[in-house]
């Protein structure tokens, strides 16, 4: 074959293979446009590749230069179209900013309240003893059951200080016998004597048996008194009113002064509830206080119940101990609660909630929109230009669901409390007020109902 035809001939594979990647360009324009520039300009360089080596393969590197004039015009056409399938995709758009919710904080007064653990205890627990030794006969109450001062408890055998009273009676009778005689033995020897009919001895000894014999008397009588005393303790009455606790001793058991208590009756309406403060909470607390005319009305307490209920009633402060306790450096304080229906009960347990002061001019946020990181503590806030900012803050008292900022902010910031991961530093954000429905979540929920509805379709 002559040369000039196998030139020919490779030239027209090469220009056949050019034409091949062209084509294949063309159809992968769109794939480069969706591509990243990085992607779209490898890919080229690639295919450049290709066709130089495809070229080596078909001429070789001798027989290019002889063939570089008839390709040039069809080459150059060939690289205008690439690069203008590689330059003709068009820049991403780029996505919206993210939607945070924020709040825009401003001073307020906020009341302070503080919680402690406190104990429910009788207004006044009266312990029942007997106070004389003797078998317990009966019990005269329900256990559990509201007594009145007076009412019968538990009785004791009477008997043996029934006998004990009526000796007492005899000897009474007795002695007042003598010194009935006694006297009249002064009366009679006393006109005798200044007559001189007996000697003034005689009348002194009458005077000195008389005087014995009233003395007598009057032992008498108290012996009587601590007779009837003693068989009035048979009978246990309650001294107070109030609930009856458990009896501890059974019919049958012999009691007596050195024996342990019988039962326990509380005063539980009103009923005390005592808590222990720290000294600072006390100084707080009692300037308030001292400044106050009626500490019932300003410093209510709020009783609330293991179970995180809340009792009805409002409490008053009763009083304080008087001395710091020097182990834990805190100071006992009594208040009282009013117990109409007895559901409170000496022992019981339960926070009591006080205000203790009030802070003005505070600036506060939720808790949600403060983030701790190693110990220190920051929000995001939103300038003017909606660009994100993480702000240190210095944190305070919490009040319910909301933080008292001590330092870090002022008024007017606008603070993210909602997509607070989506407000980055530096970053631009879409701000709506706090409780908005995001349009992003409407797209989201929207998507979700659609999926839904296509799976119950299938």
């Amino acid at each position: 074959m002559p040369a000039l035809g196998l030139l020919d001939l490779n030239l027209s594979r090469l220009l056949a293979h050019m034409a091949d990647l062209i084509a294949r360009s063309s159809f992968k324009t769109v794939y480069l446009e969706s591509s990243p520039p990085e992607l779209a300009n490898e890919i080229m360089a690639t295919r450049l590749r290709m066709f130089f080596r495809k070229l080596d393969e078909i001429v070789g590197v001798e027989k290019f230069v002889r063939m570089a004039y008839k390709a040039t015009l069809f080459f150059g056409a060939g690289m205008v179209i690439l690069l203008a399938a590689g330059c003709s995709r068009k820049a991403p758009v780029p996505p919206p900013p993210p939607e945070v919710q924020i709040i825009t904080v401003s001073p307020t007064n906020v009341p302070i309240f503080e919680e402690w653990i406190g104990t429910l205890d009788g207004y006044v627990n009266a312990q029942i003893h007997a106070q004389v030794t003797g078998y317990l006969l009966a019990q005269n109450y329900a256990e559990g059951s509201e007594v009145k001062k007076g009412d019968l408890l538990f009785q004791i055998d009477p008997r043996p200080f029934q006998a004990g009273l009526d000796q007492a009676l005899a000897k009474l009778a007795q002695d007042e016998a003598q010194a009935g005689k006694a006297e009249q033995d002064v009366k009679r020897y006393t006109p005798l004597a200044q007559e001189q009919a007996i000697s003034q001895e005689q009348l002194d000894d009458a005077v000195q048996a008389n005087l014995a014999a009233d003395a007598q008397v009057k032992a008498d009588e108290a012996a009587l008194e601590n007779a009837q005393l003693n068989l009035g303790f048979t009978k246990i009455t309650s001294p107070i009113d109030g609930l009856a606790g458990t009896a501890l001793a059974q019919i049958g058991d012999l009691v007596g002064q050195s024996s342990s208590v019988l039962t326990t009756v509380s005063t539980i309406n009103p009923i005390k509830v005592y808590f222990q403060v720290s000294e600072q909470s006390y100084l707080t607390f009692w300037r308030r206080l001292a400044g106050s005319g009626n500490a019932e009305e300003d410093f209510p307490l709020q009783l609330i119940f293991a179970d995180g209920s809340v009792y009805p009633e409002k409490g008053k402060f009763f009083y304080a101990d008087r001395q710091v306790n020097l182990n834990t450096g805190t100071l006992q304080i009594f208040g009282l609660f009013p117990n109409t229906n007895f559901i409170l009960r000496p022992g019981q347990y339960g926070r009591v909630r006080a205000q203790t002061q009030t802070k003005t001019n505070a600036l506060i946020v939720p808790q949600r929109a403060v983030v701790q990181l190693q110990g220190s503590y920051q929000v995001a806030i939103v300038g003017e230009t909606n660009m994100a900012h993480l702000q240190p803050v210095t944190v305070g008292e919490q009040v319910g669901s909301d933080w008292i900022i001590e330092s870090g902010l002022k008024p007017g910031d606008r603070v993210v409390v909602e997509g607070t991961q989506k407000a980055k530093e530096g970053a631009v954000v879409n701000p709506i007020p706090f409780g908005t429905e995001t349009k992003q979540a409407d797209q989201a929920g929207a998507q979700t109902n659609s999926a839904a509805q296509t799976n119950q379709t299938k």
